[in-house]
């Protein structure tokens, strides 16, 4: 053995649950707890994905009219930021009737219109809040019950975990959101990426911008806040590797106006036309970039071979840069352009700045629909 650890196959990765399969299962907890009297050392809830999956309670407390009960978040092998969390639910007696389901402390509320859940509310999405919902009125029901009850949902360490998500920008302040539509976490999810691209755009929308500027990640991400000082935060999108998803759902949502920031690496697959630009989905085509060189009035044959021998984009980059060929960034930027245009059918205007990995604008262009 060499000592490294082998890489997991995407197969073998364990798969995990969702906060809001968790905060179903506490409730249950909790509330067979608060009924019974006897604090309840697991529940099995049934999850939108349609399989019964059991909790272990890491806690549960009961009191006179209050039960509370709380479970770690297991995301499997997904490097979730919410992995090993403890969700809580208080459940207590209510002389309101029905069910009134509120989150208490590391729990986010929503500040910004934009989002599934009305401004003012606890960040608990439609999903976990039907499951928490109709697991609460099934336990009643097996009971005999017709009583008021009242569930706090609490994360205690939310808040900080929050950090390291994208909530504070998408107007949720205080905590974590409680997510989950399948009530299972996949490894490495695209779908739970392709969502919360979606609801950004939605935020910015929901706040008046018409000028969405997305990029590959948080060093781009920079690059364009100085390059747009005067946009909104909510404007910003990480699009990841997800540029023609991003694009398509800007136009859905009545982006007028989109640019792409970004580097080398992800932005000569743009320019080719690859939309999906994750380092596996396609390789970078050196044969295009010298194409591009000779267009900038590259005549040096051995110069061009050594292009098309390049190890990365960034390396052909570094030597058009250093040899002051400005126009290939300039043209590289137009082929972005004109592909991510016939990419979303026309219809809205696109402009791309390409920068360095120091952050140095290399080049920039723009084109609209009549254009493209």
């Amino acid at each position: 053995m060499d000592g490294k650890a082998k890489k997991k196959d995407k197969k073998e990765m364990r798969s995990g649950y969702t906060t809001g399969a968790c905060a179903t299962a506490t409730t249950k907890a909790a509330l067979i707890a608060l009924i019974t009297g006897e604090p309840q050392a697991e529940a099995t809830i049934f999850l939108p994905v349609g399989k019964f999956a059991t909790f272990e309670m890491e806690s549960c407390i009961v009191e006179p009219g209050l039960a509370e009960a709380g479970t770690i978040k297991d995301a499997g092998d997904d490097p979730d930021a919410t992995h090993g969390a403890l969700i809580k639910a208080a459940v207590s007696w209510c002389e309101k009737p029905g069910i009134t389901l509120d989150g208490g402390v590391g729990v986010g509320r929503v500040t910004k219109e934009g989002l599934p859940v009305p401004v003012g509310e606890a960040a608990i999405n439609p999903v976990p809040r039907k499951m928490i919902y109709e697991t609460a009125e099934e336990v009643l029901s097996s009971h005999g019950l017709i009583r008021g009850i009242k569930i706090i949902i609490s994360v205690p360490d939310g808040e900080k975990m929050a950090e390291k998500t994208l909530n504070k920008r998408l107007g949720i302040i205080g905590g974590i959101s409680i997510l989950g539509t399948r009530g299972t976490v996949i490894p490495f999810s695209s779908s739970a990426y392709m969502a919360s691209i979606v609801q950004a755009i939605s935020v910015a929308r929901a706040s008046k911008c018409d000028h969405a500027v997305i990029t590959t990640g948080g060093r781009s991400e920079k690059f364009g806040i100085k390059q747009y000082p005067d946009l909104a935060e909510e404007a910003f999108v990480e699009m990841g590797d997800f540029v023609g998803f991003t694009l398509k759902q800007c136009k859905r949502q009545g982006i007028k106006k989109v640019s792409l920031v970004g580097m080398m690496g992800k932005f000569s697959k743009v320019a080719q036309g690859v939309m999906m630009v994750h380092s596996k989905s396609a390789p970078v085509d050196f044969n295009f970039l010298a194409n591009v060189a000779s267009e900038a009035g590259v005549k040096d044959l051995q110069l061009i071979q050594t292009i098309r021998q390049a190890n990365t984009a960034s390396q052909v980059g570094d030597l058009m840069l250093e040899l002051g060929y400005h126009d290939f960034f300039t043209i590289l930027c137009d082929y972005c352009c004109t592909a991510g245009l016939k990419e979303v059918g026309g219809g809205i205007s696109i402009e791309t700045s390409l920068y360095s990995m120091k952050g140095t604008l290399l080049g920039k262009a723009g084109k609209n629909d009549k254009e493209g």
